[in-house]
């Protein structure tokens, strides 16, 4: 098949990745490619120049270490400069003779246009229900032509009043680049890894390991300083070690030796790829019954506890740590990315052929 892939434009595909979803972009492109699939991404112009990139915004203007673009005299603003960007794309996708559009925008404007092109499209939803996103489904439900997916059964069910039928595909990792890690850490420490946004609840995980008498490890960009300076700063102590970005080794390592992980949603998350990585170093979560997180954790491999009672998630951490490491890093086997990866592969070929690129009249 001839694949385009429309990437979300808030952060260039690229490693260290900002965020799951750049991840996730990341890895479709590249093991799509390997199956033999004609492949473009419509991308940010930085993004991995190894992968098969078509550039349809501009990064001169993104700053990496602070994950926005600086607004500089006579340039648009960044929603202004996306919605032109994907409204140029759009305009002319059906010349590039894809046989499916891959959409993982997170951007109304694949879904408003998808009326007006002749190409068919699978459209990925990773995020709650947001207010441009509605609109445009609402807009296009009127005159159905798009296809869904989704990643987790909690997902489809925040859009059904939208979305009544949403294919749900989990979102998967390379297990074989992660080593479990099957015996105790001299060290006692949980872990916390991710963005360092409001979303991701930090600021929980550090009062629950301060109730539980535990030292915590956070691995992660600041993807929000205000959020960082008013909530998080001024809960360091000695026993709060910020770590910073790590690579993926740096990551397996300081992961597998942790006794727990601390996962701590403060919003409906969709899926969270961070439960799936500490998972198959062997390492068991502990975290809240948000989002798709009751999905992925049952009690061989974790302890969920009701949002957001941080004296619960302190008694979660030794419990937790007591279960079997190897049963934990067994059942992420579930999320190996070619599992996910066949089955979207299975559905494109399936939407292509259901849905032939339409002919010019």
């Amino acid at each position: 098949m001839k694949i385009g892939i429309i990437a979300h434009l808030k952060h260039p595909i690229k490693a260290p990745f900002a965020g799951g979803l750049e991840v996730f972009t990341h890895q479709i492109t590249t093991l799509l490619t390997q199956r033999g699939h004609e492949v473009i991404l419509f991308a940010s112009s930085q993004s991995d120049p190894n992968l098969p990139l078509e550039p349809i915004l501009s990064d001169d203007h993104y700053d990496a270490h602070t994950g926005v673009r600086i607004k500089k005299k006579d340039l648009p603003s960044e929603y202004i400069a996306e919605h032109h960007a994907y409204l140029n794309l759009m305009m002319s996708v059906d010349d590039y003779g894809l046989d499916i559009i891959f959409n993982n925008s997170l951007h109304y404007i694949p879904i408003t246009m998808a009326n007006a092109i002749k190409t068919p499209m699978l459209t990925v939803l990773h995020t709650p229900p947001f207010y441009e996103l509605e609109l445009a489904i609402k807009a296009e439900r009127r005159h159905p032509v798009m296809n869904y997916a989704t990643v987790s059964q909690q997902s489809a069910k925040n859009w059904q009043q939208l979305v009544n039928h949403c294919t749900v595909i989990p979102n998967g990792i390379v297990t074989n680049d992660w080593k479990p890690r099957l015996t105790e850490s001299e060290e006692s420490y949980a872990i916390w890894f991710g963005r360092i946004h409001p979303d991701k609840g930090l600021h929980l995980a550090i009062e629950a390991c301060k109730k539980a008498g535990i030292k915590l490890k956070v691995a992660g960009g600041i993807a929000d300083q205000r959020y960082f300076d008013r909530m998080i700063s001024p809960l360091l102590d000695k026993n709060i070690e910020l770590l910073g970005l790590l690579n993926q080794q740096e990551l397996n390592n300081v992961i597998g030796q942790a006794k727990v992980c601390l996962i701590t949603p403060c919003w409906q998350e969709p899926f969270g790829l961070v439960v799936a990585e500490a998972m198959v170093c062997g390492t068991p979560i502990v975290g809240f019954k948000m989002g798709a997180l009751p999905e992925l954790v049952d009690e061989h491999c974790g302890v969920l506890v009701e949002f957001p009672d941080t004296d619960a998630l302190a008694n979660a951490i030794p419990v937790a740590s007591q279960l079997d490491r190897l049963a934990v890093a067994q059942s992420a086997n579930r999320f190996d990315i070619h599992k996910m990866i066949d089955s979207y592969e299975k559905l494109l070929e399936t939407l292509a052929k259901k849905q032939p690129v339409k002919q010019a009249s």
